[in-house]
């Protein structure tokens, strides 16, 4: 009887065999550490799960605060301590005492709260390269007492500017603008803005965040393409294909009649001339799809100037079609390009990124026929370091009836026009050029 009461306790904590005869197996191994999992799942899982929330409460946000200096110090208070209980130092005492008296300082200028209500405000989010982005940060204090002097720090990207914050009265309103060069493409995070308490010595610094972080999008630059250059791309909209249709606007020929054929296009002057009845046969057309194919492989161009220089001329051309409400597809090495609207466009470009092992531009060509099937014009634009072969193997890979374009860009060239086969290729040295450039490619 006992055996079994025994028995049924281990049961109950390992679920552990028994033989006939009453007496415990061995467990295996495996049933050993499963068993144990399950103990841990039990007990251990929750009261880590405890331990993990009280850390993250009360023990990170503590040593959050403790600065590389602050540390030291710290660390240099238990080692002073202890060095002075165990050998009876005097002067260790002394200095432990004197740093002690720093961090409890330290303490006291970095507890309270501050009550602030705090708004950034971005007066755009989207700019072009050389505009200034302008903005600003107002701050009112929210509380029933007066605040002390204190600052405010906005990171920037990489960068941190700060704002100093004067004594403020209960609900007095101060207010700071401040302005973003924009010297490049790039998407900048800006926030969150941050009030900072530090002690004089900057033992301890706290932090507490009063807004969310902002993406502030600088676009690429680019150039309108209005007058001669929209019309050359007007030009190639509607273009015939070699499809002959009973219906459509391209006009073809005249043929006999055919049971079915619609008798609004019956040609009457023909047919009292012959006799006989005669239709108008039409050719059918094609709304023009343009795809702009960017090479983005680093190793394609001179220097980096070069690469924001193809940047900027494929979002010129897209940015046209898109005003013009055309059929567009943008397509590089690392995928498609969103071109529902312009800022979508213009913002997948800004995010664009060089890389030297994406596949070249005639990979980029070879792919280019199954992304984009129906294109009816296509732009390549490529580096300058693209040789005329690899040209010839892009053009080579474009189907039969679509006009190609390759646009080279190399910085401070002058521009030009050549052929390749059936390509024209273009080079681009500005991107006020890219208007000029255009019209060279139907001179």
């Amino acid at each position: 009887m006992s055996i079994k009461s025994s028995a049924g306790r281990a049961g109950a904590v390992l679920a552990r065999p028994f033989h006939r005869d009453g007496a415990p197996t061995r467990l295996h191994p495996t049933s050993l550490w499963a068993e144990g999992s399950k103990v841990a799942t039990l007990y251990v899982g929750p009261a880590a799960g405890k331990v993990r929330a009280w850390l993250d409460r009360w023990v990170r946000p503590a040593l959050a605060t403790v600065s590389a200096l602050g540390a030291v110090v710290i660390g240099a208070v238990v080692v002073l301590w202890i060095t002075g209980a165990a050998f009876g130092w005097q002067e260790a005492k002394v200095a432990a005492l004197l740093a002690t008296l720093l961090v409890l300082i330290a303490i006291a200028f970095i507890l309270g709260n501050s009550m602030y209500a705090v708004k950034l405000d971005l007066a755009r989010t989207r700019v072009a390269v050389g505009d200034s982005a302008v903005g600003s940060i107002a701050v009112t204090n929210a509380s029933t007492r007066p605040v002390l002097p204190s600052a405010l720090e906005l990171p920037v990207g990489a960068a941190t500017a700060l704002f100093h914050l004067p004594r403020m009265g209960p609900g007095q309103v101060h207010e700071d603008l401040f302005t973003i060069p924009t010297t490049r493409r790039a998407v900048i995070t800006v926030g969150p803005v941050r009030s900072v308490r530090a002690d004089p010595l900057h033992l301890l610094r706290r932090q507490l965040m009063w807004t969310e972080p902002t993406d502030l999008f600088v676009h690429p630059r680019t150039t309108a393409l209005d007058g001669p250059a929209a019309g050359f791309l007007k030009d190639l909209e509607g273009l015939p294909t070699t499809e002959l249709s009973s219906a459509d606007v391209a006009f073809h020929a005249l043929r006999e009649y055919v049971p079915g054929d619609d008798r609004r296009h019956i040609h009457w002057k023909t047919t009292a001339r012959t006799g006989k009845l005669m239709v108008r046969q039409f050719e059918e057309t094609r709304r023009a799809h343009m795809a702009v194919a960017l090479s983005v492989n680093t190793d394609e161009y001179e220097r980096e100037e070069d690469f924001e220089l193809a940047i900027s001329a494929a979002a010129s051309l897209a940015r046209q079609a898109i005003k013009e409400a055309r059929e567009l597809s943008v397509v590089t090495q690392r995928g498609p390009v969103r071109c529902e609207t312009g800022k979508n466009m213009l913002d997948d470009m800004t995010r664009l990124a060089g890389h030297n092992r994406r596949g070249t531009a005639v990979d980029l060509a070879r792919s280019l026929s199954d992304a984009v099937p129906n294109a009816s014009v296509v732009f390549f634009v490529v580096g300058s370091k693209v040789t005329p072969s690899q040209l010839r193997s892009a053009a080579a890979s474009v189907p039969p009836g679509v006009r190609a374009f390759a646009v080279r860009c190399y910085s401070g060239a002058k521009s030009a026009r050549a052929n390749i086969a059936e390509l024209t290729v273009l080079t681009l040295g500005d991107l006020t050029d890219l208007a000029a450039v255009l019209r060279k490619a139907v001179a």
